[in-house]
């Protein structure tokens, strides 16, 4: 955990949050919003961002059923929110039918009659009432801008309160006001440190539990600044507070705990925002599993997504997705907290070899570089350290030379290699004097570069003082007490800087008009329909995707005649509109030279149809392909998320590998590449064994064009299966033998 913030630390946060290319913000009925561009399906290409100073920084707040009668729950709450509204200089007003007075403070008996008393708006109103729904109406009438709803017995409990949440969150849409929750709590109003400086975290939860320890950050000096609670975001929801926080200056790192998104698009609108902005988010999203998912669900009653899309869209754009609250907790520290690498190169340094070779280990395996030291480096380190120790990286320093001047010597000089960006200082346990002295000359050396120290503090007690006092009160050493939580934060801490240097936003390239192939495709469509082979070929030959040569044929004779214009040898397919897995049936025959071969072949096509109760509109006489690379591209629609894009082996191999990417459109030439690079089988295509290396570039045009596909047709196309692309040797292109599409 990074230390207390007091000290010389610095950051270019203020510097990254002005120029990062974003169209300019304008403030429309209390939001702040970007120019209404949408994409060619209509949807927006940029996120709204609310207007919510006022609700964390009111002049003036309501309190519905405010209570000071000992043992009721809402007491305890009034309480609470008096003392918040005085520590962020607001005047809180409490409101209550029957009571006149709340804790010393006058109570009007309804919120019109106070909005009729002040002479300034009721910023914030809190409902501390089992039933908001009445309330609405009334903070509408007296132009109360924001509302908290803690009440539960919503879409959590299943249907009937999932309706119920949709009645409140119509009347909302009505009234104009924003609310938090319901099913929320008090998080948004806890106490923050005024003491502590530098970039702080802000925090976004659907569960507050889920937060607390991330909270609680601030007793190791790590500042935080916002707390938002969302619950059940029947209005205000986590794409809305992202979006927000990432244009605060204050704000270094966003740390969230999800339970379900509302709206995958609204998220990934708000990512994209803290992308272009280089605003580190850091996410722990549950629903990895089936009974993880399903517990969200009743938790909040938000819909998970299907885990692939929603890691491979967090992915998409920048959004660091990790486990535990623990990796939450240091990971967003570190983010919010260091400066930009200098460079990506890691040096582990210890004062044992065991250690520093079992750190090593875990540190590539994970992705980061540990580059070799050059041999100048090695013979200067040499000067401290015995020559029979290792000091290639890592850097064994034999324990000794930490007790006196030569330690510091040694950190400076590993400081000083130009490919070091990283220096990683596992101390196993604690060893006074040496690990004392180790420690301090960390700290001195950190405050003295722009790199980045980090320390693993390996001893479970954490009352030691080089740990309490030491590391935690600098305010430039990132100290962690395991080895993963270190080595997963460096790494995000990498990445996260090489993603937002090379960011590009796909919404600014995604198409705002339909391409000449829409008219063609749509014409093809039939609302309900699975299309025929013949008429998916068709949609995929509209949008530029090369099919075979193929005539759709209904009778033997005209089978022969087929073939001979075709060109031997052929593959004869059965087509139909409800074939889905025609080799099962016995439906393909491939490999035809003849015309004897091409007549048997469609007698016995047809009978099997015929017996298995298949309707044809034909069989298909189709140019057969020479061999390459079997790939898969589809198309599917995700409940979150809308269309996606899916690459991966295809044949066979799909369904007994199902070794896949996928994407969310928008996206470009970059990430298509990158969806390739993440197939386990991604050596096939640059060839293995003897065979020529496959056309990428083909590849990840079709790719593209499927995208393409998605996005225009959009309200037509529910599902599309590319399968098999058969991938030729470079520069021969790529060749749609199959393909499957399903109309909405």
């Amino acid at each position: 955990m990074l230390g207390s913030t007091h000290g010389t630390f610095t950051n270019d946060l203020r510097a990254r949050v002005v120029a990062c290319g974003e169209p300019p913000l304008t403030a429309v009925h209390g939001t702040i919003t970007a120019p209404g561009d949408r994409d060619v399906s209509g949807r927006p290409l940029h996120a709204p961002v609310p207007d919510l100073d006022r609700f964390f920084r009111p002049r003036s707040v309501a309190v519905v059923g405010a209570s000071d009668a000992e043992g009721r729950p809402s007491t305890g709450i009034t309480r609470q929110l008096i003392a918040w509204a005085e520590r962020v200089g607001a005047r809180a007003h409490p409101v209550h039918p029957t009571r006149t007075t709340v804790f010393g403070l006058g109570c009007s008996p309804s919120v019109g009659a106070l909005a009729a008393t002040l002479a300034e708006p009721v910023d914030l109103a809190v409902l501390l009432v089992a039933d908001p729904l009445p309330v609405v109406e009334e903070l509408a009438e007296a132009k109360v801008r924001f509302a908290v709803a803690f009440a539960s017995g919503f879409a959590e409990t299943g249907q009937d309160g999932a309706e119920a949440q949709e009645r409140l969150a119509a009347a909302v849409r009505r009234s104009g006001i924003r609310l938090l929750g319901p099913n929320t709590n008090l998080n948004a109003f806890e106490r923050f440190r005024e003491d502590l400086d530098g970039p702080a975290i802000a925090l976004i939860t659907q569960s507050g539990h889920q937060g607390r320890p991330v909270h609680t950050l601030q007793e190791l000096g790590v500042r935080l600044s916002h707390w938002a609670p969302t619950g059940n975001e029947a209005d205000l929801e986590t794409a809305d507070f992202l979006s927000y926080f990432s244009q605060l200056p204050e704000v270094g790192a966003i740390a969230c705990y999800v339970e379900g998104l509302k709206d995958g698009r609204a998220f990934l609108l708000a990512a994209d925002r803290a992308a272009r902005r280089g605003v580190p988010v850091v996410a722990v999203k549950v629903g990895r599993t089936e009974t993880g998912a399903r517990t969200a669900a009743s938790h909040t009653g938000k819909l998970t997504g299907a885990d692939q899309v929603v890691d491979a869209a967090m992915r998409q754009f920048g959004v660091i997705r990790v486990d535990g609250l623990d990796e939450l907790q240091d990971t967003a520290t570190l983010l919010a907290r260091a400066r930009k690498p200098v460079a990506d190169g890691v040096v582990v340094y210890s004062i044992s070899g065991g250690t520093g070779a079992h750190f090593a280990d875990l540190a590539t395996a994970a992705g980061l570089t540990l580059p070799t030291l050059s041999e100048g480096k090695q013979a200067e380190l040499h000067q401290w350290i015995p020559p029979y120790l290792h000091v290639a990286n890592p850097v064994d320093n034999g324990g000794h030379p930490v007790g006196d001047r030569r330690g510091r010597k040694i950190i400076d000089a590993i400081l000083a290699d130009s490919s070091v960006g990283v220096l990683i200082c596992p101390i196993t346990g604690p060893f006074p004097p040496m690990s004392d002295r180790l420690a301090q000359d960390l700290v001195d050396a950190a405050e003295a570069t722009d790199k980045l120290v980090c320390v693993v503090w390996g001893s479970p007690v954490g009352t030691e003082a080089a740990y309490r006092e030491t590391l935690l009160g600098s305010s430039r050493v990132a100290t962690f007490r395991t080895f993963s939580n270190c080595i997963g934060a460096v790494k995000a801490y990498l990445d996260h800087h090489r993603f937002t240097t090379a960011y590009r936003s796909p919404f600014d390239e995604a198409p705002r008009t339909p391409s000449p192939s829409f008219r063609k495709a749509r014409a093809l469509m039939r609302p309900g329909r699975q299309l025929s082979e013949h008429a998916a070929k068709q949609l995929l030959r509209a949008y530029g995707i090369r099919v075979p040569r193929e005539q759709l044929v209904t009778s033997a004779a005209a089978a022969v005649r087929a073939a001979g214009l075709v060109g031997y040898p052929v593959v004869m397919k059965a087509s139909g509109t409800r074939l889905a897995h025609k080799s099962e049936l016995g439906l393909v025959k491939v490999g035809l030279t003849s015309a004897s071969q091409v007549r048997d072949a469609y007698r016995e096509l047809t009978d099997i149809a015929r017996y298995e109760g298949v309707d044809l509109d034909g069989v298909l006489v189709c140019q057969m392909v020479g061999r390459g690379v079997e790939m898969v591209v589809g198309v599917t629609r995700d409940p979150l998320f809308g269309p996606t894009v899916t690459v991966g082996l295809g044949g066979v191999l799909v369904e007994v590998l199902n070794d896949t990417a996928v994407r969310v459109p928008p996206f470009g030439e970059p990430q298509a590449r990158d969806m390739l690079g993440e197939l386990r089988g991604r050596a096939l295509l640059d060839g293995v064994r003897g065979a020529p290396p496959a056309d990428v570039d083909a590849l990840v045009e079709v790719v593209l064009r499927v995208q393409r596909m998605a996005l225009e047709l959009d309200g037509d196309l529910a599902e599309l299966d590319i399968n098999p692309l058969m991938v030729l040797p470079r520069g021969q292109g790529a060749v749609a033998l199959d393909a499957l599409a399903v109309c909405r």
